[in-house]
């Protein structure tokens, strides 16, 4: 089995293959498109993807598009999310954010710009899969799925998804007030959760996954360990180091934002990550049609990894 490690390093290469030559008239559109997709990050939602997908029996071929449309989609969020109408980030990732680089309007442009390429690739996955077998009947569950995870990848980064949640954390911000408990949850199961789901469940119907028990735990685990990958980030921005995380820590605080943390304490915040990463692991455990156990406990390490995290 491959290390995360390994999967990253794949990740990137596989993400590159989809990213657009920079020439042209709109030659520093791609740039900038391409410098914030190259910045880096764990690469977790096309890992998941990924590990899903072969978790249940895809061919690797098939899963690639869908990776690198989920890390665009990932990306132009984390673009649009560090401008200045937003959280007005300068650093990310160890180095300046797309629009501290290109300024506001051309990281806009470039968000968009990703947010697009994603879904035309996938659409492009569609074809291929219509188009794959010399006998069209024989396409028809390629196409399916591939029908699935478009439509699973973009409702989960929608209003529906993640950016309702990005929405109600902008209008609280704008409000000056603290959120409550309730919409704290909104909020986390929609702009970090969503996504994840979206990856994991695009992955299992790519996969030949059908609709049902086995998709329903996979949404609830993405749900927990989403939560609890925010969690662990609301920790980090409290006792993270700046140079481990490559961003500036303490940004709720000055921002006067509060989040899990401020509301629950500390202890009581590493106590649900805990929880929500130990429920995840057990949805996972109780899928009934893997066909490649080796996957499902990469996913149940992965977990573990991603809660225990310093950046």
């Amino acid at each position: 089995m491959k290390t995360f490690e390994e999967r990253k390093k794949e990740a990137d290469a596989i993400i590159e293959k989809y990213l657009r030559k920079e020439d042209g008239p709109d030659k520093t559109l791609i740039e900038a498109m391409n410098y914030s997709v190259r910045a880096g990050g764990k690469r977790l939602r096309p890992i998941l993807l990924q590990s899903f997908g072969l978790m249940y029996g895809a061919e690797e071929e098939r899963i690639e598009p869908f990776m690198a449309a989920i890390e665009m989609i990932h990306t132009y969020s984390l673009v649009h999310d560090d401008l200045p109408a937003m959280d007005n980030d300068m650093l990310r990732r160890g180095q300046p954010t797309t629009h501290a680089k290109y300024g506001a309007g051309m990281a806009t442009l470039a968000g968009d710009g990703l947010l697009s390429d994603a879904h035309d690739i996938m659409c492009e996955a569609m074809n291929k899969a219509l188009l794959g077998k010399e006998d069209p009947s024989e396409s028809i569950d390629d196409v399916i799925s591939a029908i699935y995870a478009t439509s699973f990848i973009s409702h989960n980064s929608g209003v529906d998804g993640m950016v309702g949640g990005q929405s109600l954390d902008v209008e609280t911000d704008k409000l000056g007030r603290d959120v409550t408990g309730e919409e704290l949850t909104y909020i986390y199961s929609h702009k970090t959760s969503a996504l994840i789901i979206g990856a994991m469940m695009a992955g299992a119907v790519l996969g030949g996954s059908e609709l049902g028990d086995d998709l329903n735990l996979i949404g609830q685990a993405g749900n927990k360990i989403g939560y609890a990958f925010q969690i662990r980030d609301d920790i980090l921005d409290i006792e993270g180091d700046e140079k481990v995380l490559g961003k500036e820590t303490g940004q709720d605080e000055r921002n006067g934002k509060s989040n899990f943390v401020t509301i629950h304490g500390i202890e009581n915040s590493e106590e649900a990550v805990e929880a929500f990463t130990e429920d995840a692991k057990t949805d996972i455990a109780n899928l009934r049609h893997v066909k490649d156990e080796e996957e499902r406990l990469f996913v149940m390490d992965l977990f573990d990894r991603l809660t225990e995290r310093n950046h």
